[in-house]
């Protein structure tokens, strides 16, 4: 009764008080930090093995593939996704929500283990079996798979990580798997001798001639506009009408010492999907944002 008589009596202090309390509240709630994807507690097992030296498609046929034919007796699993880079296999198994990890930890070792007898004998050390702290894993991953081809493939996740890279709160974006065309020009060290070309001059004509310069900038109307002069090579017939030197006052084009091949670039990396190869786009965000 005290309390309530003291409250009647100061009931202007009172009406004070309770608008700074929610004056309060409402100020907290604005400012308290809110995440769509807040950090949560999923079950991730993570198997890399170390194999230094060897080819992303060797490290895949050898070590991930054959571990990943073990992996699939596990029960409770939602996902399993792998990477077969230089000298690196890494296999990624995502449980379902509420699975205990320590139980799920103990039959993926001995799944690895299971698979130990099937991997090259000269593996330096076993596979390493350990969990994975959600919050450092991508809060993403996309995979590209299809009929298009690995190369059309990495060509859309290249463009596609341009696009997601600029949405505010990603912290990185990576893009594993998949082909990248390669241009490579052969030199006939004969050929040069012959001309006396040296090697680092006909680095340097092809160099100076690969790239877009600058046409500096007009004015139309309100609007001023750069200019751009394209110089970048885009088909191995333009390298190779190139003229890298001169020899008793005739041009020397680069087909006369050197041959260019139009190809694929070593693989660095290698993505599959529950089994089928594929092109990974894997999303990070930043801590504290959505």
């Amino acid at each position: 009764m005290i309390i309530s008589d003291t409250a009647i009596k100061n009931r202007t202090s009172v009406l004070v008080l309770a608008l700074i309390i929610l004056g309060i509240g409402i100020y907290s709630y604005m400012v308290l930090p809110r995440e769509s994807d807040p950090d949560i507690t999923i079950p991730f097992v993570f198997v890399s093995t170390d194999y230094r030296g060897v080819s992303a498609t060797d490290i895949e046929t050898s070590i991930t593939i054959k571990i990943e034919k073990k992996l699939k007796g596990l029960d409770k699993v939602k996902n399993i996704s792998s990477v077969s880079s230089q000298g690196l296999s890494q296999i990624n198994i995502e449980f379902l929500p509420g699975t205990d990890i320590d139980e799920v930890l103990t039959k993926v070792k001995d799944k690895v283990d299971e698979a130990k007898n099937d991997l090259p004998s000269d593996l330096e050390n076993d596979p390493s079996v350990f969990e994975v702290n959600i919050s450092e894993m991508p809060i993403v991953v996309y995979s590209l798979a299809g009929t298009s081809g690995p190369r059309v493939l990495k060509e859309i996740a290249d463009d596609l990580k341009d696009d997601i890279e600029a949405v505010p709160g990603v912290l990185e974006v990576d893009v594993t798997g998949g082909q990248e065309r390669e241009i490579r020009i052969e030199v006939d060290p004969d050929k040069l001798a012959y001309y006396r070309i040296p090697i680092t001059s006909l680095q340097q004509a092809v160099v100076s001639e690969n790239q877009n310069t600058s046409g500096g900038a007009i004015t139309l109307g309100d609007g001023r506009y750069q200019l751009k002069v394209p110089g970048e090579f885009e088909t191995p017939e333009e390298i190779l009408s190139l003229v890298v030197a001169t020899h008793s006052g005739n041009p020397i084009y680069l087909k006369d010492v050197a041959t260019v091949v139009d190809g694929i670039k070593e693989e660095s990396s290698r993505s599959r999907l529950n089994g089928v190869d594929a092109v990974n786009i894997s999303v990070k965000k930043r801590v504290g944002e959505n």
